[in-house]
């Protein structure tokens, strides 16, 4: 694997509430300059950067209910709707987490279906990745909420908003979501912020890289600093 490559896994990341238009455009063009597999951004700004990146080989990702999960499905369905009618080719939705915790399998396989209905009934169809914030739950927990978003084909089990106060991804973790769903990709995401965390990650199984430090993992990693 080269820098390219690499670069060709990383969602860069900007989801700060903060976050301003220049921001935004400084990201694009970052993505731009790097070739990034995507910018992943607020709703807010899904619009923008589908202009900035019209014709440059970097897709829009968009985050959906970011960061509890806890929208109903009727409004995560619309805003992936929305978002995918501003310019948006990915959609990250975060599960509901009581459901999760709970063990309410048909209210979340229900929600997860509602939701890829949307992204499926596009053409191109686009691409749904599931965030089950896995530092907040048990291995059981886990496993039920990968065994469900498997079921359903969603794209990608993702695990973590990279928000929540329990933490954000482990290499355990993409290990028991890869195994727990066989026919989803694994996205790591969550306080990823060297070249060797991402190079452990990819072994552990993860297909996909969220991170905000995307520039600087690019550069260690041309530089062999891992």
């Amino acid at each position: 694997m080269d820098e390219k490559q690499l670069a060709k896994i990383i969602d860069h990341t900007l989801l700060s509430a903060t976050a301003t238009s220049g921001d935004i455009k400084k990201l694009c063009e970052e993505a731009k300059e790097y070739q990034f597999y995507s910018v992943s951004v607020n709703g807010r700004w899904v619009g923008l950067a589908a202009d900035i990146l019209h014709r440059t080989g970097v897709k829009v990702d968009a985050v959906v209910s970011l960061p509890l999960g806890a929208d109903s499905t009727k409004a995560k369905a619309a805003a992936a709707k929305d978002a995918i009618f501003a310019g948006a080719g990915e959609i990250d939705m975060v599960a509901d987490l009581a459901a999760i915790i709970e063990g309410d399998e048909r209210f979340l396989v229900k929600q997860m279906n509602e939701v890829l209905q949307v992204c499926r009934s596009m053409r191109p169809a686009v691409l749904l990745k599931v965030i089950i914030e896995a530092a907040a739950l048990t291995d059981e927990q886990k496993r039920f909420a990968c065994e469900a978003a498997d079921r359903c084909r969603v794209d990608f089990v993702k695990t973590s908003t990279g928000m929540h106060a329990a933490g954000g991804a482990t290499t355990a973790d993409v290990r028991l979501m890869k195994e727990a769903a066989p026919h989803c990709k694994v996205k790591a995401a969550g306080g990823i912020r060297t070249a060797k965390q991402v190079l452990e990650f990819i072994e552990a199984g993860a297909d996909r890289i969220g991170t905000s430090a995307g520039i600087q993992i690019i550069k260690e990693f041309a530089a062999g600093r891992f």
